[in-house]
């Protein structure tokens, strides 16, 4: 059997093609590493890469790639919905098959070396690799953005990095760590009003009394009041509750759903979830599908 880890770099810059071309390019130069899918928001200005290999192969290519997105993304000039702290904002390590998630951890520390030493960028270590407890949580590494983060870098000692100097330039700094499977999931309101989807973030989200395992943000895109949400265990709070939940919450201001999007990609076991859920269906395996049948 093949071990599989999985990485979803984010890097900050979803309007120019031709740089998201370099960094899948710095990816696909290394054969054992699968280029999975390609997830751009001009409104954020942000994408998310989905990649998969083999555990030892995956280094050397994200090293490439942050190398490349650093020359190309200058963060003085970036603008975006989404918070950054890094041309390369936040890289997660994922097991997938037959690795563990102490193999995970290995490797973003691993890569949190070479990029804060060969490549002079701060490096902070989150989620399961975290060497802090304040730092496990990605919100609060990330407290400041870019801007916040470049005085703060240099004059406080809670926010030295892990890796790297203590001062940050035109690529900002990079979050690296190990993690659980996460979806990335935005809900639409039918209104402009980013002050409800706000209110809903703030309703919805564990840090304020909401749903365990939802990180939730109010924003507006492309004229839409948007509820975008992190759900950090979907085994332990499903997709469909958190959808019914911001249904709920809508209601109370008069709004409503009007459609949804995933970033990236989805475990399959959580639409399985849902539409076990949605239609009701008691008995529902994955067995039962057809095209599980036939990949045994």
């Amino acid at each position: 059997m093949q071990r599989i880890v999985e990485c979803v770099p984010n890097f900050s810059e979803g309007r120019r093609p031709e740089v998201l071309d370099a960094i899948a390019g710095a990816v696909r130069s290394h054969a054992a590493v699968r280029l999975l899918d390609i997830e751009r928001d001009a409104d954020h200005n942000r994408s998310v890469f989905t990649l998969v290999a083999p555990p030892e192969a995956l280094v050397p290519a994200l090293f490439d790639a942050i190398k490349t997105a650093a020359g190309l993304i200058d963060l003085n000039l970036h603008r975006g919905q989404h918070p950054r702290i890094g041309a390369t904002d936040v890289v997660p390590f994922v097991p997938v098959r037959g690795v563990t998630m102490e193999e995970c951890i290995a490797l973003a520390r691993e890569l949190g070396r070479r990029v804060g030493e060969e490549l002079g960028i701060p490096v902070y270590l989150y989620e399961r690799a975290a060497t802090r407890p304040e730092r496990v949580n990605l919100a609060d590494v990330r407290r400041g953005e870019y801007e916040g983060l470049k005085t703060e870098i240099e004059t406080d000692a809670d926010r030295a990095p892990d890796f790297g100097p203590a001062r940050l330039g035109p690529a900002g700094a990079t979050v690296i760590g190990a993690r659980a499977p996460l979806i990335a999931y935005n809900v639409y309101l039918n209104t402009s009003n980013v002050e409800v989807a706000k209110a809903i973030a703030k309703a919805i989200r564990h840090s304020n009394g909401g749903l365990r395992y939802v990180k939730a943000l109010g924003l507006l895109v492309n004229g839409k009041a948007q509820v975008s949400m992190n759900l950090t265990d979907f085994t332990r709070t499903p997709i469909y509750r958190v959808v019914e939940l911001v249904r709920t919450e809508a209601a109370r201001y008069g709004v409503t759903v009007e459609s949804s999007e995933l970033v990236g990609m989805i475990p399959q076991q959580a639409l399985i979830d849902a539409a076990a859920w949605y239609l009701q269906l008691h008995n529902l395996e994955p067995g039962m599908i057809l095209e599980n049948r036939l990949v045994e």
